[in-house]
């Protein structure tokens, strides 16, 4: 049994990392899936109770007042969290098809580049950036 000293050697840059295309655009696909049939009808269900507005506390209770406005300051926050997860797992949906699509023609052991990757993200997030990142396709 080999003795554990320690982590594990650092990827060199002449390594590579396989990656199953046919697994990733499945994968995308079901994530895609899931937010819009998943997630998505139960953010529509929930957004009329986060946009409830409570009333203004009374000038004479500071302490209600603080809570309303705190209150207030979590809800927006909530709102916002619950539609960037919705979008941020969109995008990463649409990252994966995007590499798989790139990648599909290409041999078993092409070598995606960390670019690669993070300039799809960047067109996932803004998709008025092309390839370019001028927000001119090419």
């Amino acid at each position: 049994m080999p003795v554990d000293n320690g982590p594990p050697p650092l990827i060199g840059s002449d390594s590579s990392i396989e990656t199953d295309i046919q697994a990733m655009e499945e994968f995308a696909a079901t994530l895609a899936n899931e937010v819009q049939t998943g997630y998505d009808p139960h953010l529509q269900q929930v957004i009329p109770a986060m946009l409830t507005q409570l009333p203004e506390g009374s000038g004479d209770f500071p302490e209600l007042r603080s809570f309303l406005e705190l209150h207030h300051e979590v809800q927006q926050q909530t709102f916002s969290n619950t539609f960037n997860f919705r979008d941020g797992t969109n995008h990463f949906a649409v990252v994966a098809q995007s590499i798989s699509e790139e990648y599909a023609s290409s041999d078993a052991f092409a070598r995606a580049k960390v670019r690669d990757v993070n300039e799809g993200f960047d067109a996932a997030a803004n998709p008025l950036l092309g390839e370019t990142g001028t927000g001119v396709k090419s």
